[in-house]
């Protein structure tokens, strides 16, 4: 992420911004004791935008389009059907292309066979810069353009930029600063909502004196260590410093690094106080983390799982009401403020024309992510899309967390670096994290590591 403003501000104006979004997160959560909501459904409330009312699309009879992204499950499930209702208003047919990580990796073989698609939703910052680079990406129009500067935030817009060029939309973003915890191991160990790191490894043994093991950690998935990583850090070392790790422009071998890995050692390096231990951790996809949170009634495999608001989705899965039984906090503070770590997933056009530019439109506009807000496990970085939409608490209020941050964020560290540094399964960040993981006790040598991979990702 070249040219986030929030890159620019100082650290006490973004630490001061942190604090109240992640006071408000820690107020409006705590609150959200019962709903009659399992954030699988529609049933609560009006969107406030009536499905046609924002956003003209032109009609595109007999046009074809391709998708690609790497969701899978309900989440692909829910996106084929704001794709729906694009077909319905445009007479367009779109297909779903399923891709796989690194999806840079994907979409080479695909535009080395002449067969790209026509539109990638690409997860990291550094996969749009690297798509402009390889030019595959080609520039929003003025209707899409339109589109952003009416409902997005300029840091939501300008993350989206290369060269000051819009490329991409944001359609999807997701709070990454939450942990879901079992309401019911809670209750029966008498353990309560942490607010600092200290707290929260209070509430861990206290979760283990009670006979159930404290944290899920899907480590068979590196992105998931890094998310641990990234929150632990930029509370602790700041924002500067987050931003300067994020660029290279300091070495993974700096102090601030080792600290942050150690402090991740005391919950990662604590005897069975990850289910399964290192070894079943690293076979536990994310998925199956956020489950065996939820099943087993009040033994469940472990009583914390940390991940973002997109949980949620598998919460449901796991047949558990989200605000019930399964319930949140804010990441806790490990220095001066609690972090804000966002993400986000952005439509980028490959193969230019008049129907791409009007489905770049259309993820652009509040009637598509309406759609996919009403169905649960999905948060949008449009403004305009009416708070209601979404279908319990939890989800209302971390929503509106996120857009009254405004552009007081910091964007996921890993997706903003090259993608053979932070985005590639079995290499670079993801594998150093899974490595130090299996031996938290390797301080030193992670940072080696990690630096060597960055500096070869980053060319310098």
């Amino acid at each position: 992420m070249r040219s986030t403003s929030s890159r620019n501000r100082t650290s006490r104006a973004a630490r001061a911004a942190a604090t109240v979004l992640a006071g408000a997160l820690a107020v409006s959560l705590t609150a959200c004791g019962g709903d009659d909501d399992n954030g699988g459904g529609n049933e609560q409330g009006g969107t406030g935008q009536e499905t046609g009312s924002t956003v003209t699309l032109p009609k595109l009879n007999g046009e074809s389009l391709e998708v690609a992204a790497v969701w899978t499950g309900a989440e692909q499930a829910n996106f084929k059907k704001v794709l729906a209702e694009f077909e319905k208003r445009t007479g367009a047919k779109v297909t779903f292309v399923p891709a796989q990580d690194p999806i840079i990796n994907f979409l080479g073989s695909k535009v080395a066979g002449g067969q790209p698609p026509d539109i990638a939703m690409l997860p990291q910052p550094g996969a749009i810069k690297q798509a402009v680079d390889k030019k595959w990406a080609k520039p929003l129009g003025a209707d899409a353009i339109k589109e952003l500067q009416e409902n997005y935030s300029p840091g939501w817009q300008n993350i989206g930029k290369v060269d000051d060029k819009q490329y991409g939309v944001y359609y999807k973003a997701a709070n990454k600063s939450l942990i879901w915890y079992n309401n019911q191991v809670f209750e029966n160990a008498g353990a309560s909502e942490p607010k600092t790191w200290d707290e929260l490894l209070t509430t861990a043994q206290t979760v283990y004196d009670s006979g159930v093991t404290p944290f899920s950690v899907g480590g068979a998935e590196g992105w998931t260590l890094t998310d641990w990583f990234e929150n632990v850090y930029l509370s602790q070392a700041g924002p500067e410093k987050y931003d300067q790790l994020a660029k290279h422009e300091i070495k993974w071998t700096d102090p601030s690094v080792k600290d942050a890995l150690t402090t991740l050692a005391q919950v990662w390096g604590k005897k069975d106080y990850v289910a399964g231990g290192a070894t079943g951790a690293l076979q536990t996809d994310f998925p199956a983390s956020v489950t065996q949170t939820f099943t087993g009634g009040d033994q469940p495999k472990a009583a914390m799982v940390y991940e973002g608001d997109f949980a949620q989705v598998n919460i449901v899965q796991a047949k558990a009401e989200v605000g019930t039984d399964a319930k949140v906090f804010p990441f806790p503070t490990v220095g001066d403020t609690a972090p804000v770590v966002s993400g986000g997933d952005a439509a980028v056009i490959l193969q230019d024309s008049k129907a791409a530019q009007a489905l770049a439109t259309w993820l652009a506009s509040p009637d598509a992510a309406t759609i996919q807000a009403k169905l649960g496990g999905y948060l949008s970085p449009n403004k305009n899309v009416d708070n209601s939409a979404y279908p319990n608490d939890v989800q209302r209020k971390i929503a509106k967390a996120l857009i009254d941050s405004g552009d007081d964020f910091r964007f996921d560290m890993s997706d903003q670096a090259p993608q053979a540094f932070g985005g590639t399964p079995g290499k670079g960040e993801w594998k150093a994290l899974q490595d130090f993981l299996k031996n938290p006790s390797d301080v030193a040598g992670t940072q080696a590591k990690l630096e060597a991979d960055a500096a070869a990702a980053y060319g310098n």
